[in-house]
């Protein structure tokens, strides 16, 4: 590939909203251009990076066994329907009508249609294990797009889902899949990544790991022990509560007048924060006439996804208006409105001498002891994990980091193969309904994920494995007869054997250089008149910015042994 040639330019700088670095050089460099919010056409460059990682995928996949398919990106409203799930997603999948009326939607993950492939097909249990995967472009109408490729709409993913015959034999499978994914992102040039148990969310079953890679830039909040190998997502975490201890009193009204807030009321009547019952009210999606109120220790946050899996309910904060609740005073204690669903969460149990609202305006209740006063309360685990806490294995303090989801993985269950009567015959002639898994990376969202962890001040660093080219030829002086000459023989010797995009424009040798290390080409060949004057020329390494003088006639070794090395030390050889 000659850059005269590539559709695409490189930029000095990149739009405001590119706010994150591997959006800023993705679009500096002429990988991307954004379409509209959440969507982008790949520049060539990008395309390449794309294929590469959708061919190591491909690899590991097919290593354990997997076959590749390919699903429908439309689907009919009663597929989905078989599982509950057209009506359960909100308004991120999108839904429409053809022209025979006819109700379809868009497909953003496809387990029903794995079900409804292999349904009918797959009858025996001599049959299974197998696993079935696809790599195609899917859309999810997101509330949110963030950071480029991070967080789209319309993305390109390697959705897999395997079936099994009994649990022992889905865990082992599991297992393979889990080790495989390891493998990938390893090959794809990621460095700090980690495997976290996670929450099953909209796709159901009991256990889930996500694979994060750590950065600051991550939306997802990880809980991690430095001491031993608890790790785990925010939605999931656990710690060990060190609960206060207060004195014990009687339970009385006090005058609280204007405070309303946590931080208002502590200052009022000269408390901590874990001395209080916070009280946060939720609504649940599709169902407006009841309230969920939580309530929690005041130095506590709800974590809406426990909330979630209580209820078996999405939530969403509750507007006080009309519900007959006094905002700022709503107390635990002789709580009685209709159509009010009430939860306490651990961080309560037991605990005496609180503080928590009276009900009333400008009051609030103190001496609220929990077993005296609540006898018929509930409790469940409703808290996010906060830094410091102690680790529910080992005991020691955990601290709390960011990441990006780069794949998932599910223990799906009996979910869909049940909703959807799918069943295979056991050797006694019973018929059960296999059990599934499914597992899924997101092209896009690698693509950039490496491109944020892999770059400098100058730009992107690819790793060998996944980078557009190989080499950049880089020509100083196209009007010096003997270095295009040379550059043209380089060209042609060079792109027999490895990747090769040949700057052949006839620009200073700032810009060139500027655009080799922006684009994050591994390895850079400079030909120019002092370097020729040896029959040398200068190759450059982008990772490590070393630079050696090469003899002309050694120069395919050279570049051999670079890109024999740096493949080793991704692929763990």
């Amino acid at each position: 590939m000659r850059i005269s040639k590539l559709v695409g330019e490189r930029l000095k700088e990149a739009p405001s909203t590119a706010n994150v670095k591997s959006h800023n050089f993705l679009l500096r460099a002429g990988f991307l251009k954004q379409v509209c919010n959440g969507i982008f056409s790949m520049m060539n460059p990008a395309q390449r990076v794309s294929l590469k990682i959708q061919n190591i995928i491909r690899e590991e996949m097919n290593s354990i066994g997997g076959q590749e398919v390919l699903f429908p990106v439309v689907m009919p409203r009663e597929m989905w329907e078989k599982s509950g799930r057209y009506n359960s997603i909100g308004q991120e999948m999108v839904r429409f009508k053809d022209r025979n009326d006819h109700d379809m939607l868009l497909g953003m993950t496809h387990e029903e249609a794995a079900v409804h492939l292999c349904q009918n097909t797959v009858k025996s249990y001599d049959q299974l294990p197998f696993m079935i995967y696809q790599i195609q472009t899917k859309f999810r109408d997101e509330a949110r797009p963030r950071a480029g490729l991070i967080r789209v709409r319309e993305f390109t993913m390697k959705d897999a889902y395997s079936f099994h015959y009994d649990k022992e034999e889905l865990k082992q499978y599991y297992q393979k899949v889990f080790d495989a994914y390891q493998r990938i992102f390893k090959r794809i040039g990621m460095k700090n990544f980690i495997a976290v148990k996670s929450d099953t969310g909209m796709m159901g079953g009991d256990i889930a790991h996500e694979f994060m890679l750590l950065t600051d830039i991550g939306e997802d909040s990880i809980v991690i022990c430095p001491h031993c190998d608890y790790k785990a997502n925010m939605e999931v975490a656990t710690s060990i509560d060190e609960k206060p201890s207060f004195e014990d009193g009687q339970l009385q009204e006090v005058f609280t007048g204007k405070a309303k807030t946590i931080e208002e009321v502590c200052k009022q009547l000269s408390i901590k924060p874990q001395q209080t019952i916070k009280a946060v009210c939720y609504a649940m999606v599709g169902d407006d006439k009841n309230t969920v109120v939580v309530f929690i220790r005041g130095d506590k946050e709800v974590n809406e996804a426990k909330l979630k899996r209580v209820l078996g309910k999405d939530v969403a904060v509750k507007d006080l208006a009309e519900t007959g609740f006094v905002k700022g005073n709503i107390g635990c204690v002789n709580l009685d409105l209709p159509n009010t669903k009430i939860l306490y969460d651990n961080s309560l149990e037991n605990l005496c001498g609180l503080v928590t609202g009276a009900n009333k305006e400008e009051y609030h209740l103190i001496g609220v002891n929990i077993n005296r006063d609540l006898k018929n309360a509930q409790f469940y685990d409703l808290a996010k994990v906060k830094e410091n806490e102690k680790c529910p294995v080992c005991g020691k303090p955990l601290e709390i980091k960011r990441g990006i989801e780069i794949g998932n993985i599910f223990q799906l269950g009996t979910k869909y193969t049940k909703a959807m009567e799918m069943t295979i015959a056991m050797p006694d002639g019973s018929l059960i309904n296999p059990l599934m898994a499914c597992y899924g990376i997101g092209v896009g969202r690698a693509l950039a994920s490496v491109a944020e962890e892999s770059c400098d001040e100058k730009g992107l660093v690819w790793p060998m494995s996944i980078a557009p080219w190989q080499i950049y030829l880089c020509p100083l002086r196209m009007d010096n007869l003997q270095v295009k000459e040379t550059a043209e023989k380089l060209e042609k010797q060079l792109s027999e054997k490895f990747e090769v995009i040949y700057d052949d424009r006839n620009v200073s040798a700032g810009v060139k250089l500027t655009d080799s290390e922006l684009m994050g080409i591994p390895i850079r060949v400079v030909v120019s008149p002092r370097s020729l004057e040896n029959n040398q020329v200068e190759v450059a390494i982008r990772k490590t910015g070393e630079k050696m003088m090469v003899e002309t006639k050694d120069i395919e070794k050279t570049i051999k042994a670079i890109i024999d090395k740096q493949m080793g030390e991704l692929s763990g050889k």
